[in-house]
């Protein structure tokens, strides 16, 4: 635990349990919540392939975690450590160049 906090710069146990607990209900609410996005789209269980439906449903659950983990940050107190994992996480899929590095203007 102590190698887990001192890696991602916790200062508490409380804040790791406030951390985890925002990742479980990030990831069942986005889970959740692509199937309503995929039906608005038309595209339902059954009436579409396994083949199409799937593969659109884990690609749909990708942003709505985005957005749902730093809006859960944000709603826990918790948007600073979120908002820095949410830019790592992107740029290590080589979506960096949304958060573009701020260089002096001098």
């Amino acid at each position: 635990m102590a190698s887990f906090k001192e890696r991602w710069n916790i200062k508490s146990n409380w804040q790791v349990f406030v951390i985890i607990v925002v990742f479980a209900l990030t990831g069942s609410s986005a889970a959740y919540l692509s199937k309503p996005f995929l039906q608005f789209f038309g595209i339902v269980k059954g009436e579409v392939s396994n083949w199409i439906y799937y593969p659109l449903y884990i690609v749909l659950i990708f942003p709505i975690y985005q957005v749902l983990l730093v809006t859960y940050g944000f709603i826990f107190g918790q948007f600073a450590f979120f908002w820095a994992f949410e830019k790592k996480m992107l740029k290590s899929m080589g979506l960096g160049f949304l958060f573009p590095d701020k260089k002096n203007p001098e």
